[in-house]
């Protein structure tokens, strides 16, 4: 035990047992008196040199005096900032927590029965129930169950295994192409509306036929299909359904990515096993521009049927607006041919197609060269990408080389990261639907060519016609435009008939006024 009788050591032990035990702090606040400690202060300051040195050491080694006595400074440590909560916070909380419980309790209270009942009473309130005979139910019947029953054919489709190869489902997510398919079996009416067909982009045109067989036979279409998948082919066809027999049947070990016809249509094998034999019979028709093969069913269709099949194939050609056309045998040119004969009487099944009040020269009864079938397939691999190194040729005669990129979908234009610094050609990229022309400008040598591309660009809500130019060797010019010239052959864009409207207005244009100023010349 130790008697001390220096007030500010007392006071400053107690203060610092507070701040060690006391966690609110209270007990710290109510002792510290600054008016206290500020008399304390100015009395010992009044008292002069009577009183001794508050910091000089007596012969017992304690201390006199303090300054003001206030609290050990706090140190910061792994809990600094963070208070542990007093005693009286966490039983409040703890009892907060109590009656959140008690909510969600309900205390019943129990009461004694007064009234008497028998024991079928209690039995009928607890009554046995059997639950191994369960009553047939009544109520509405599934969704799939409806759909099972309507559609049969469904489970018994041959062409079940051609169903993963649909799109449908993986619009957006998968690489799928959307192709409408003319049915070439069903009966006239159906025939003129197509059956759509979304279809995985990685598929063959194998699987294709055997998806559009599928989707036939899952709609419920008429006449049912052959089985064998073999026994059909994809001819390339018209808007308006009609097969163009000028080209052969897609292949059917190339993936459908390869074309980019969007318009196709299912054909029936005669030749393939298992169908009766079945010839088919094409008529040639010869013309300024080309021939064509008609298709007809028999040999007794007239003439006049084959005349209106031609002139519906080669459009602006029909009859009743524009020129009138007239059939002549290849053999015997000047002679027109009876269209109310058949043609079985004509002993031949190759024609021309000659403009009314005109006669075929000498050149005309020449045969026609045999078909290219290089050509051909150079026509239908045109819509492939490929591309191309070249040179873009700007106003000042400054050129820039560039990468150009054709497909069948769009023309991209992309710059050589290598450019000089006063010329940057920025990316282009044209849609197919866009590109009007593309022509073959001069060709001086085998090392140099220059052709031009237009196509239409919308700037400031205003349609402008734009022409690029570009130069390369012979060989790789006449290559581009020529697979440019069978994309636009293949696509009937709105694009390039405003092109072609506006290039003859502004020909008719210049004619009528060099045509004002010699007339006004010869009135001089």
């Amino acid at each position: 035990m130790a008697f001390l009788d220096n007030p500010a050591i007392i006071l400053a032990h107690i203060r610092q047992s507070h701040v060690t035990s006391d966690d609110t702090g209270m007990c710290e606040m109510v002792l510290i008196d600054h008016d206290v400690d500020q008399e304390k202060c100015q009395a010992s300051t009044g008292m002069g040199g009577g009183v001794p040195n508050a910091h000089a050491p007596t012969g017992d080694g304690e201390m006199q005096g303090f300054d003001l006595s206030q609290s050990v400074d706090i140190t910061s440590s792994w809990d600094f900032g963070i208070r542990r909560r007093s005693n009286t916070a966490q039983r409040l909380e703890r009892l907060r927590k109590e009656r959140q419980n008690q909510i969600k309790c309900k205390n019943v209270p129990w009461k004694e029965r007064t009234a008497s009942q028998s024991v079928e009473d209690f039995s009928s309130l607890f009554e046995k129930k059997d639950f191994k005979d369960k009553p047939v139910s009544t109520g509405k019947q599934s969704t799939l169950s409806l759909r099972l029953e309507q559609c049969p054919q469904q489970l018994n489709n041959p062409f079940n295994e051609y169903s993963k190869f649909d799109g449908k489902g993986h619009v957006g997510t998968t690489a799928t192409k959307k192709i409408d398919v003319y049915l070439s079996m069903q009966s006239c009416r159906e025939k003129l509306q197509p059956m759509t067909v979304v279809t995985m982009a990685n598929a063959r045109v194998h699987d294709l036929i055997g998806l559009i067989c599928w989707q036939y036979t899952s709609e419920g279409r008429e006449p049912k299909l052959n089985e064998n998948v073999s026994a059909y082919c994809l001819h390339i066809a018209e808007d308006d359904g009609e097969v163009d027999t000028d080209f052969p049947p897609l292949d059917s070990n190339e993936p459908i990515h390869k074309f980019g016809f969007s318009t196709l249509a299912l054909v029936e094998k005669y030749s393939s096993p298992g169908l009766a034999a079945k010839q088919s019979l094409f008529v040639r028709i010869n013309a300024a521009q080309g021939f064509s093969l008609i298709p007809v069913d028999s040999m007794k269709v007239t003439m006049k049927e084959i005349l209106q099949k031609t002139l519906k194939k080669r459009k602006g050609s029909q009859r009743g607006s524009g020129p009138q056309y007239r059939l002549e045998k290849q053999s015997e040119p000047n002679v027109a041919v009876d269209l109310d004969c058949t043609l079985e009487s004509q002993s031949t099944l190759e024609f021309c197609l000659v403009r009314e009040n005109s006669s075929r020269g000498e050149e005309s009864s020449e045969e026609d060269p045999p078909i290219d079938i290089s050509a051909v397939q150079d026509m239908l691999s045109s819509h492939h990408y490929k591309s191309f190194k070249i040179s873009m040729i700007h106003r000042l005669h400054f050129t820039t080389d560039v990468q150009l990129g054709v497909s069948g979908e769009k023309v991209e234009i992309d710059p050589v990261t290598n450019q000089k610094f006063w010329i940057r050609q920025k990316p282009i990229s044209v849609d197919s639907d866009l590109l009007c022309a593309c022509d073959l400008v001069e060709e001086k040598s085998p090392s140099h060519a220059i052709f031009k591309i237009t196509y239409l660009s919308h700037h400031d809500f205003k349609a402008v016609f734009k022409t690029l130019f570009f130069e390369s060797d012979a060989a790789t010019v006449n290559e581009i435009v020529l697979k440019l010239n069978y994309i636009l052959e293949s696509r009937a864009s709105t694009s390039r008939a405003e092109y072609f409207a506006e290039k003859q207005r502004k020909l008719s244009r210049r004619t009528s006024f060099s045509f004002q100023k010699d007339k006004k010349s010869g009135l001089q």
